[in-house]
């Protein structure tokens, strides 16, 4: 069973709205639709902003639903000039880039006492993801590359450069390290997958209302795809 999680309900909406034989149940204050999408077995869930309530959803999805994998869906700011608005990202790995130990002598981005400083994601989810792009959304731009995130709505061009300088990052946004972490924690194949809204400079906030439509709709073309052909 695959677990969809996506943080705001403009992401999943339309991702329910193709469901059959659906049951919800809520946990934690979020509902947790579940039936079946594209012929597949699944749960969709609308997990809310930041880190914190995505990792809560993810571990519900392990402890209670025990999906074999997890697709996070949404929307991202670009940290790269190439990635532009409407492309959609596929990571490789996620990092949190506002967590800071660098008092104690961590590298910025490490979590104190783990051994990983990012969470790799699934090479078949993305390789199914990025095939699936090219058939449903051929006119958008496809990257493969690493996910950063924070709870920051990224809108400053000085702080947009330096999260891109310090960890390589191709988007920011506000959940997928916190599901990657949890997913990989409980040993749980994930992918994030990012629809580009903005800059994450300071024409962010303007960017972002006019895209959003556009980067949702990219975003349910390819999880709808991907979930067909699991």
């Amino acid at each position: 069973m695959l677990g969809i999680i996506g943080a705001m309900d403009v992401e999943v909406e339309k991702v329910k709205q193709a469901m059959k034989d659906v049951t919800v149940e809520t946990i934690a204050a979020m509902d947790f639709y579940k039936g079946i999408l594209e012929g597949k077995e699944a749960v969709v869930v609308r997990s809310g902003i930041g880190k914190v309530n995505a990792a809560i959803c993810t571990q519900i999805l392990a402890d209670h639903y025990h999906v074999d994998a997890v697709i996070n869906t949404g929307i991202a700011g670009s940290l790269k000039n190439e990635i532009n608005i409407g492309d959609v990202v596929l990571s490789t790995d996620v990092v949190h880039h506002d967590m800071d130990a660098t008092g104690f002598g961590y590298p910025a981005g490490q979590i104190p006492q783990m051994k990983e400083f990012s969470f790799s994601a699934d090479e078949g989810l993305r390789n199914l993801a990025f095939t699936c792009c090219q058939e449903v959304n051929p006119e958008v731009g496809i990257h493969v590359g690493r996910v950063v995130s924070g709870d920051q709505f990224i809108s400053d061009r000085v702080k947009k450069n330096w999260i891109a300088e310090t960890f390589g990052g191709f988007c920011t946004e506000m959940e997928g390290a916190a599901i990657g972490q949890a997913a990989s924690l409980n040993s749980i194949p994930f992918l994030i997958i990012r629809a580009i809204s903005d800059k994450a400079d300071d024409s962010a906030n303007m960017d972002y209302s006019e895209f959003e439509a556009k980067a949702v709709k990219h975003s349910v073309n390819l999880i709808l795809a991907m979930v067909k052909q699991y």
